[in-house]
């Protein structure tokens, strides 16, 4: 099917329907040499529109000063409206249940307040081991905040003896023996040192089942997974723009709430004054009313000059789809692995950690390069391949469908057998 040659890998980019797209971003080129690009699990590129649309900011600002906000081209008051119907588009769910603020650990927290809320004996929390480092203090740091133990409280999946991946069936194990002891089921959606994509929408269920409440950490997943939110009956979600999502360095975060709880206006939370209702806002009086919908956990006015870059970068988004996203997705996801499992090498025993079953993973391969480890990863880095290192021996690679191409895919080979030479 595959050939890892540099005329199949052209034939390939030639006839994608996507293709075009790759020049709507700006590409690195480092030390006078274009890089292959392979880290969008980290940091996406730079929309070349983002300039321009940063720009309308900048000069409404310019020209209008604090009347920006309702006599700008694109209102700030309302700003992080322009971004509802296509953020919803991408992670699969109403416009009512999703909503751009933030950012990413800081929206867990706030979400935390709302969906652990730990009594009598309910208080546990089920998630991944190892998990990415944020999710593992927050969940540490909520269960202190409520005078329990986290050793006591959080229950960790691991891969089992001599393995990588995690069995979903242990998760699902977990879950129903915790039974009615739990409090809730909080996953990274897709992990970040493997790559490896959890069936969301049976953890639900599951999770359900004994009564527990379910979210995820999409920071892996927005942009890159197909996702159905509302469908997948999750309770809550929350995710960062900057990697999958092209939104730049620290850009504002996204959520999702279920709307059986974003109507709900006595679930607690912690709130804020752009949360509350629209038409009393500006009383500046007291009483919290929340907004019925995910616009209810905002805190603060709109981030305009992080929110921009978001909004070229999701226009993108919304002019391919994301089934065609995801269809070049898996293709040149399985090209890659094709390609690295050509060059094996005696010198570097490679082992892809990351699922083969394309629908057990999104656009990331975690390579363990047993033999050579950071000294690989250096000798890439010097060829001008922008990869992930991960200790202890671990380089991710993340082929973005939108900027990157089939050809960067075979380029990778090539740079790869040099390297390990």
């Amino acid at each position: 099917m595959y050939q890892n040659t540099l005329e199949f890998a052209k034939q390939k980019d030639e006839q994608d329907e996507l293709k075009l797209f790759r020049n709507r971003f700006h590409h690195p080129v480092i030390n006078g040499k274009p890089t292959v690009y392979f880290t969008g699990n980290s940091l996406g590129l730079q929309p070349v529109t983002a300039k321009e649309y940063i720009q309308v900011e900048l000069e409404d600002w310019a020209q209008w000063g604090v009347e920006g906000h309702f006599h700008g081209r694109n209102p700030w008051f309302s700003y992080h409206e322009l971004l509802t119907e296509k953020m919803a588009n991408v992670v699969g769910c109403k416009p009512m249940e999703t909503v751009v603020m933030g950012s990413l650990s800081t929206n867990v927290h706030l979400l935390m307040v709302s969906f652990y809320r730990p009594e009598r004996k309910r208080t546990k929390i089920i998630c991944e081991a190892k998990a990415f480092p944020s999710d593992q203090y927050i969940l540490e740091t909520q269960v202190k905040f409520h005078g329990l133990n986290p050793e006591q409280e959080i229950i960790e999946i691991s891969p089992r003896e001599g393995e990588e991946l995690i069995h979903e069936e242990d998760i699902l194990r977990a879950i129903k023996e915790t039974g009615d002891e739990l409090a809730l089921v909080m996953i990274g959606g897709v992990n970040y040192y493997t790559g490896q994509l959890f069936d969301m929408k049976t953890i639900a269920a599951s999770g359900h089942a004994v009564g527990a409440k379910v979210g995820f950490d999409l920071a892996h997943a927005a942009g890159n997974i197909n996702l159905q939110l509302h469908d997948w009956d999750v309770d809550f979600a929350a995710w960062c723009t900057y990697k999958y999502l092209n939104s730049g360095p620290g850009g504002v975060s996204g959520i999702f709430i279920h709307e059986r709880h974003a109507t709900n206006k006595d679930l607690v939370r912690f709130g804020g004054w752009w949360g509350q209702d629209k038409e009393t806002r500006f009383l500046m009086e007291k009483g919290f009313d929340p907004i019925p919908t995910a616009e209810g956990w905002q805190h603060s006015n709109a981030p305009i000059m992080l929110m921009a870059p978001l909004n070229a970068s999701l226009d993108l988004f919304e002019e391919a789809g994301m089934e065609a996203i995801g269809k070049k997705r898996d293709d040149m996801t399985a090209y890659l692995e094709f390609i690295i499992n050509d060059i094996k090498s005696e010198k570097v025993e490679f082992e892809l950690i990351t699922p083969t079953d394309k629908t057990k993973r999104g656009a990331q391969l975690s390579i363990a390069a047993k033999g050579q480890g950071k000294k690989l990863f250096d000798t890439l880095t010097e060829r001008n391949v922008i990869a992930d290192w991960r200790e202890p021996n671990v380089i991710r690679i993340a082929p973005a469908p939108l900027y990157n191409s089939y050809e960067d895919c075979w380029n990778f080979g090539q740079i790869l057998r040099e390297s390990i030479q």
